[in-house]
């Protein structure tokens, strides 16, 4: 248990840091992009949260799978191939 929540707490802590750069990047340069939208806002809060949702998810599959391959790995093997 230990170590899928150490990998997928960092999976999940660096895609939440991209998420909140992405985010601030796309409400400053939102300015640029509005002539080039059709009725759509580029500030718009529903399209916001179901981009950071997904990207939360992938995030979290992404650094999952790999958590649930470790727990199968031998501990005695993992130390001996250092």
């Amino acid at each position: 248990g230990d170590v899928v929540r150490l990998v997928v707490g960092d999976g999940i802590r660096i895609g939440l840091a991209g998420v909140a750069a992405g985010c601030l990047l796309a409400l400053w340069a939102g300015r640029w992009i509005a002539p080039l939208l059709f009725a759509q806002s580029p500030r718009d809060p529903l399209i916001f949260c179901l981009v950071t949702a997904a990207l939360l998810i992938v995030a979290c599959l992404a650094s999952g799978l790999p958590a649930l391959r470790a727990t199968q790995v031998d501990p005695n093997v993992a130390l001996r191939m250092e």
